[in-house]
């Protein structure tokens, strides 16, 4: 099997493929934005709903995510480049410059006090970097304000960090959803993914199952609106 970028086929999954309790959002990234979602569409039968523009020159759109028919805190971010940027901007944010087609390239977790986490793995030797605040308008005008750790470009195998403070999570408001099967993380040197990874002082269970892989990656695995299973 390889995912819409042609990552190798990864090792078989380990077990269990758990969903990371701590996930906020997993990031679906592409060269075009609209195509992104048509894809989505097609692959999954969901539309995702247009989300906003960001300053790096980046836009979005969001699918909440189910968990045995549940919905939480949970989403899908699909994103590009900003249709409307200027002219001769392009975007760098999760390597979306050098993709030439869909990938699954990182994704976000909440943590409880995300400055704390962010302190304790510095010392540890493994800097996810400073809290910043950011915000966007949503469609209809409305202010969405989080703060979160700025997604390493050398490190996609470590999720960033994200405080949405007082603004509800997007996935308990968006309207399209879709259901969570498992997400799992593959790496090539797992040794030093997991190393990476335990720097952030989390307990087990609150990131994504990790296996020994060809290449490093994810994949993601959701339920089609006709009930069957996708892999992405």
């Amino acid at each position: 099997m390889s995912d819409a970028s042609g990552v190798p086929e990864p090792a078989p999954s380990p077990e269990p493929t758990a969903i990371p309790a701590l996930l906020d959002h997993v990031v679906i990234a592409g060269p075009d934005l609209a195509a992104l979602v048509a894809w989505f569409r097609d692959l999954t039968g969901v539309a995702a709903e247009p989300g906003g523009v960001h300053p790096t020159g980046t836009a979005n759109a969001l699918v909440a995510v189910t968990v045995d028919g549940a919905r939480g805190p949970r989403y899908l971010e699909l994103i590009g480049p900003d249709p409307s940027r200027d002219a001769g901007v392009e975007p760098t944010r999760f390597g979306i410059d050098r993709l030439t087609a869909p990938r699954v390239v990182t994704y976000a977790i909440h943590p409880d006090g995300i400055e704390r986490v962010a302190a304790d793995a510095r010392a540890r030797g493994e800097d996810p970097g400073p809290v910043a605040d950011l915000s966007r308008r949503t469609p209809d005008g409305a202010l969405l304000e989080w703060r979160l750790t700025h997604p390493r470009s050398d490190r996609p195998d470590v999720p960033f960090l994200i405080d949405w403070g007082s603004t509800p999570n997007p996935g308990t408001t968006i309207g399209p959803a879709v259901e969570l099967v498992s997400f799992t993380q593959w790496a090539e040197d797992a040794a030093a993914t997991t190393a990476a990874r335990d720097a952030l002082g989390l307990p087990p269970g609150s990131l994504a199952a990790l296996g020994a892989g060809t290449a490093d990656g994810y994949e993601l695995r959701v339920r089609h609106a006709d009930g069957g299973v996708v892999v992405i």
